[in-house]
Formats: C-alpha cells, structure tokens, sequence
C-alpha cells in the first residue's frame, strides 16, 4: 500500500551541527536522504526547493546545490529541465534488481 503523499516535516526536526566535522553540505544530504528513504518525499515528487532549504536553514546556495549533487552522484534524485530536481524511482536507482 502506498502512502499518500505529505509535506516533509523531518526538514522541521532536524538541525545541522554547525561546529562538527561532517560538512554541512553532507548533513543535508543525509536529512534529504532519511527523508526519501523514508517516504517523506515518494518517487517522483520534488524534493524541497534551493529556495526552502537556504531559508529554512540560513546556508548558502553552494551548499544546497553541492547537498543535491550528492544526491545525484548516488542516484537518489535527478532534474527535470525547467521543472526541478524529482526523486528518482526505487527501480530505477543504481543497484536496483529490477532497474
């Protein structure tokens, strides 16, 4: 049974450790990631705006697009010209049986 799609509410609990080794930009990462693996952002849907993410998180744009490129680099999301980065399909990510 699929879940019904709602806004990603893990964005609200999470806070990046300023101070610590792991970069910020890989934090976020990792919120997106636990995000998607979750089910808080289903296959085929945006993942939050470089927009959201700078407000919600008062970091810089660099930091957001070198977060999403992670995402890309492990097959977790793709862009969508002119429409935005989606998450990418679970049989259609890198190691899937079925992709």
């Amino acid at each position: 049974m699929t879940r019904p799609y709602r806004q990603v509410f893990i964005l609200d609990l999470v806070e990046l450790d300023r101070g610590g080794e792991i970069p910020i930009s890989r934090q976020l990462a990792g919120i997106l990631r636990a995000a998607i693996d979750a089910g808080d952002i289903p296959p085929g849907r945006p993942v939050p705006s470089k927009r959201s993410l700078i407000e919600e998180y008062g970091i810089a744009g660099s930091t957001v697009d070198k977060a999403m490129q992670i995402l890309k680099d492990a097959g977790l999301i793709r862009t969508a010209k002119g429409l935005g980065l989606f998450v990418v399909p679970e049989d259609e990510r890198p190691g899937s049986d079925r992709g």
